[in-house]
């Protein structure tokens, strides 16, 4: 966060810098608020630009074997930029080299998911997967997998076409 910060402080200075040097260059026939929208413009265009490259930034960084499996791409009011092009606020990685498969069921697996959000910490999740049946749950306090491969304490749902979870997880199975 600091340093989107100083990089949006740093942009609008330089913008109204160039602009008063521009100013300055045509004898001051240019009027004075264009020194001030050049730095607004090198302010919120940063932060646009910032908002839109947090996606590709942090999953850039996320190690070998921790795949993105599913994101969220959002139209803000506030945000009118976002009406053209959506914009990812959230998104979920599956840890695909720590993938847990039943010791007596090779179709019921668990892996660890890291929910990322925009401007909040980044929490972790447990998810079992039955491959064979094609359905999931997120395994909770209270819920659990017995040794006999049966769920206990959640329902599982079925998992829906094309869904980057189940793929991620039953991608050997």
């Amino acid at each position: 966060m600091a340093f989107e910060f100083f990089a949006a402080i740093v942009a609008a200075v330089a913008l109204g810098g160039m602009a008063h040097l521009l100013r300055r260059l045509t004898g001051y026939s240019l009027p004075k608020w264009f020194v001030t929208v050049a730095a607004a413009v090198g302010l919120i265009g940063t932060t646009i630009y910032l908002e839109y490259d947090w996606f590709n930034r942090v999953s850039a960084e996320l190690p070998a074997g921790v795949e993105v499996v599913w994101q969220a791409e959002e139209v803000m009011t506030l945000r009118p930029w976002t009406m053209i092009a959506p914009i990812t606020t959230r998104f979920v990685a599956m840890d695909t080299r720590a993938i847990v498969q039943h010791p007596t069921n090779a179709d019921l697996r668990m892996a660890k998911l890291f929910n990322f959000g925009r401007w909040r910490p980044v929490t972790n999740a447990l998810m079992a997967f039955d491959c064979a049946g094609r359905r999931q749950v997120l395994l909770t306090e209270g819920a659990e997998i017995s040794n006999d491969g049966i769920l206990q304490g959640a329902e599982w749902v079925n998992a829906p076409d094309g869904d980057g979870f189940q793929a991620a997880a039953c991608k050997t199975a």
